[in-house]
């Protein structure tokens, strides 16, 4: 009776094989599979295992060739593909926006409350930058350099730029990035306590996506790190991950706080349930290796 079992184990274990050998090989008729294989540099053997899911994501990038808008977007999740991630002999697929919801999303970023002066920060240009205070001079100083390093393809650290209350701090970032926009770099500015309440509301929603693109984008500025009030899951799940992210793939990130960095640490070693600070001083060693340590202590402009 067992090798009964066995043997009809064995046959649907067979024809399984011959029908993924089957799909594999009507798959690789079509060039824009191969491209896709090619591209992620598997074996054979791997993207036969994935088949069908390689072919959604070539079935989600040719709509996204012919696509003009997320009005337009005929993809299972709206504004996203089903993008592949090589890990070992796996594939992880995750959602990855594209241009207009990334778009999207960073218009939803800047509600009315994002910024305690949105419209100052949306519209901030480096032009506008006053020059005249000489406490300013070496943060001015660093961000020019940033401005020409970057668009030389340098291999640039952010900063973390800390200081008195209203000395202008995020204005100053601010305008960086929006000069770097205008030159079609993807950057993405947010106030960090509004972004995690934002994320905190998505778990239904987009947040994959979000975070996502908080990962990825070519600059971050993550404005009043400090001012949130710390979980362990703001530090670890979410700061963290990010951080992680963007040290690993070497992405600009620039912070404003009104802590310094040993402030900062113990600031983020507090939550209402427990005190951590190997946890928090994780945090601060990812910020270093991301930033310059600047400190910007000038009159309240905000007055």
């Amino acid at each position: 009776m067992k090798k009964a079992n066995d043997s009809s184990k064995e046959f649907i274990k067979s024809n399984l094989d011959l029908e993924l050998d089957k799909s594999f090989e009507s798959a690789c008729m079509d060039p824009d599979f191969t491209s896709l294989v090619t591209r992620l540099k598997i074996t054979g053997e791997v993207a036969k295992k994935y088949t069908s899911r390689l072919q959604d994501t070539v079935l989600e990038l040719n709509n996204c060739k012919k696509c003009r808008s997320l009005l337009e977007c005929k993809n299972q999740v709206e504004g996203c593909v089903s993008y592949p991630k090589v890990n070992d002999d796996r594939l992880r697929f995750d959602y990855v926006a594209c241009k207009y919801k990334n778009r999207d999303l960073e218009d939803k970023m800047y509600s009315s409350n994002v910024f305690e002066e949105p419209e100052i920060i949306k519209n901030a240009r480096m032009a506008d930058i006053d020059l005249t205070d000489k406490k300013r001079a070496h943060v001015i100083k660093w961000v020019k350099k940033f401005y020409t390093d970057y668009q030389n393809k340098k291999d640039i650290k952010g900063c973390f730029l800390h200081g008195s209350f209203g000395s202008g701090k995020s204005f100053i970032l601010a305008a960086l990035l929006n000069e770097l926009a205008r030159k079609k770099v993807n950057t993405t500015i947010i106030y960090f306590p509004e972004m995690l309440r934002n994320l905190k509301e998505s778990f239904n929603d987009d947040f994959d996506v979000k975070m996502e693109m908080l990962k990825k984008t070519d600059i971050l500025l993550i404005d009043d790190i400090g001012a949130e009030t710390v979980t362990g899951w703001s530090r670890d799940e979410i700061l963290g991950t990010i951080l992680q992210y963007r040290m690993d793939s070497k992405l600009p990130t620039l912070f404003t706080s009104n802590l310094k960095l040993d402030e900062l640490e113990t600031h983020l070693a507090n939550t209402k349930d427990s005190i951590d600070m190997v946890k928090s001083r994780r945090i601060i060693e990812r910020i270093k290796q991301l930033t310059d340590d600047l400190e910007l202590v000038s009159e309240n402009r905000r007055k």
